[in-house]
């Protein structure tokens, strides 16, 4: 029992800590909230609240008009924003005229929204490209275009306000610029019409799919949370590392990412696990680069976990023009790769270096996990309706809401049934109702707040799509990547490297960017690329989702490694290094799905695809084998090429490939273990 309360105080006590210094968005909005004025603090609750059950009453009750539903969802998130974000917290100097700033976009907001809702009908009718501009439409256009950059900048990032910067400037002064990037120019109320009108545009099939799918999951990932769920896979991944070697890692890689699978945020993911997984990795001797990287690489890799990745499967569905199951099935190959590289490499580093897993008495007790083994029923039962293609997305997520209130209540009513037997005080009733009713409300508001950052982030990305549009900038890309590329002769080298530039430019564009959000600006700027060179669809959307993702673990912004390192008190730079050594897999597996789509599991035959999937994984056992260096004893540099080189041939799904990779790896492994024996001998 003391272990059990020492291991508790010291998890909260890091947590603690890594909020501290962190200073993530929660713990600046938890600052903000304690001083507030009143006024503030209950509009703010009331106003998210009002929106997120505005969404569920359109889409579950009475759908609107688009032209009423879009602005409506736009609008209310950003009046949101700059309550929750005022100028006169952010500003240095914390100045009151700071106000004006604030009451004027709060102005312009509401603005913007009569002007929509005022103009419904005849918007409906209004033809784009066609009709001209008028002076309040540019006006109102002008006005939104500012409040999306400003939400972007308090909210989002800083640097996604310098790239949309970037893209505005390019489309005004483009035809200033000499050579092939050279763009014809456009006018100004143009420009500001297909921004606020075009289908690539601020209102355009981001912001859609925000309103008509990614909302819904968010905000169910907050009543899952809040009711106990995530508790249960954190506790779950814990107990299925039991005792075993390099066990809080593994604990982290199971935990982090089913948790990330549902959270879509790899950042916020790192800092909720985290702060028990990394302490506990480092109390059993793993050094804090190696702990904070294990906990962002798993963390990153619930993005593309399937069924759900962050919900950037129902973007990709939508872009792909397929189905949702289709998308999930393309994606259980890579992720099983990615996550398998992980444990692979977790392992053999803690065999190396002699590490024990977490003692019995720190880890969960298994009945506690099967009498909360029922906390899991929403997350289960969303998966089965969402794969199985029973109802729609939205309709899924919101069954899903009200079983997560239903298991929720039968956890309440246990706890509130002891607490009266102990207190002899209240009623059962009462108590369920009140903590029950505390539950949606807080729910209800955290997952307002989460769907509000993802809104302002799609609408930034349909900024992005409609100057890329506009300016035929997305060609301009796929001419200079194929002229480069085309000066070497050798036409498999030649695709190596228009993958590797496309590479580079998924990474310089997803940095620090959100899961949905990323998507769309590859999906607009780089997938057009490869599928010009010949790449099929599902596969360049796939690699270039890959390179947009893996840029949260990628230096020199690798934002949930810095998070992960913030808690272990590590080396960011080492930490991002290390991170980016064990998702070695996701640098690797998408450039052989763009060579050879089969890993995709598209149009396979059954024996074909576990022929696949059994060499793809001993292909990563033999690429993580050779950059830890270890199997079955220290592997000298000669072996590690052979393993890498190994590796690399069975996950290519060729036949010859294939074997010469097996034949190779299992030399290394024979050799290893004659040289084990020989060493204990002369060693006695």
């Amino acid at each position: 029992m003391s272990n059990e309360k020492e291991t508790k105080v010291s998890a909260l006590d890091a947590k603690a800590k890594a909020l501290a210094n962190e200073e993530d968005e929660d713990t600046k909005i938890a600052k903000l909230l304690k001083n507030m004025p009143k006024w503030r603090f209950y509009s703010l609750a009331v106003l998210t609240v009002i929106w997120t059950v505005f969404q569920l009453y359109i889409k579950l009750v009475k759908p609107l008009d688009p032209w009423f539903q879009l602005p409506l969802h736009m609008c209310l998130a950003l009046v949101v924003v700059w309550l929750y974000n005022p100028m006169v917290e952010k500003s240095k100097s914390h100045n009151k005229l700071w106000w004006i700033y604030d009451i004027f976009l709060i102005a312009s907001s509401c603005f913007i929204c009569w002007f929509f809702l005022s103009h419904a009908e005849q918007l409906n009718y209004r033809i784009f490209n066609v009709d001209v501009m008028t002076t309040t439409e540019v006006i109102v256009a002008v006005l939104l275009v500012i409040n999306v950059m400003e939400a972007v900048r308090r909210v989002v990032s800083m640097s996604l306000f310098w790239v949309i910067c970037f893209f505005l400037a390019y489309a005004w002064f483009g035809q200033y610029i000499p050579g092939l990037f050279r763009f014809s120019g456009i006018s100004f109320p143009k420009l500001m019409e297909v921004l606020m009108y075009g289908e690539n545009g601020i209102f355009g099939s981001p912001l859609v799919t925000s309103l008509g799918t990614l909302f819904y999951f968010l905000v169910f990932g907050t009543f899952f949370s809040n009711c106990g769920g995530g508790g249960v896979l954190i506790d779950g991944g814990m107990k299925l590392s039991d005792k075993t070697v390099g066990g809080p890692a593994k604990a982290a890689v199971i935990s982090s990412g089913l948790l990330g699978m549902v959270s879509g945020s790899a950042i916020a993911n790192v800092s909720t696990t985290g702060v028990l997984t990394i302490p506990l990795m480092k109390k059993t001797g793993y050094a804090p680069e190696e702990a904070a990287a294990v906990e962002s690489v798993a963390s990153t890799g619930g993005q593309i976990m399937p069924p759900i990745m962050g919900a950037a499967a129902f973007l990709m569905a939508e872009y792909m023009g397929v189905t949702y199951g289709q998308v999930t099935l393309w994606a259980i190959l890579p992720a099983v790769l990615y996550f398998g590289g992980i444990f692979i490499s977790v392992h053999l580093e803690a065999k190396k270096l002699g590490l024990k897993g977490i003692p019995r008495s720190e880890l969960p007790r298994f009945k506690y996990l099967i009498r909360n083994v029922y906390l899991l029923l929403p997350l289960v039962f969303l998966i089965w309706m969402v794969t199985a293609n029973i109802r729609s997305l939205q309709f899924s997520a919101a069954i899903a809401i009200l079983i997560s209130i239903a298991v929720s209540l039968v956890g309440t009513i246990c706890d509130a049934s002891a607490e009266v037997r102990e207190t002899k005080t209240g009623s059962v009733a009462g108590i369920t109702a009140k903590k029950t009713g505390r539950m949606i409300l807080d729910s209800l508001e955290a997952g307002g707040k989460g769907s509000i950052t993802v809104a302002v982030a799609c609408a930034m990305a349909g900024m992005i799509a409609g100057c890329i549009t506009v300016t035929g900038l997305a060609s301009k890309l796929i001419s200079g990547v194929i002229a480069i590329s085309s000066a070497i002769p050798n036409p498999t080298l030649s695709l190596l490297l228009a993958l590797f530039l496309t590479m580079l430019c998924c990474i310089v564009l997803g940095m620090g960017v959100p899961t949905t959000a990323n998507y769309c600006i590859m999906a607009s700027t780089c997938a057009p690329i490869l599928i010009t060179l010949g790449i099929p669809k599902v596969a360049a959307h796939f690699f270039v989702f890959y390179f947009g993702i893996v840029a949260d673990i990628t230096p020199p912004v690798a934002l949930a490694a810095y998070a992960g390192s913030a808690i272990a008190k590590s080396d960011p730079m080492k930490t991002g290094i290390n991170a980016t050594k064990l998702a070695i897999a996701a640098f690797i597996v998408p450039y052989i799905f763009a060579m050879n789509p089969s890993m995709l599991l598209m149009d396979q035959g059954v024996l074909a695809a576990i022929q696949v999937i059994i060499t793809s994984c001993l292909g990563i056992f033999g690429i993580a084998a050779a950059l830890e260096g270890y199997i079955v004893t220290r592997a000298p540099w000669w072996q590690r090429i052979l393993l890498a080189a190994g590796g690399l041939c069975l996950i290519d799904p060729e036949f010859m490939t294939d074997v010469v990779g097996v034949a190779v790896i299992v030399v290394v492994i024979v050799l290893q273990i004659v040289l084990r024996k020989h060493s204990k001998p002369a060693a006695a």
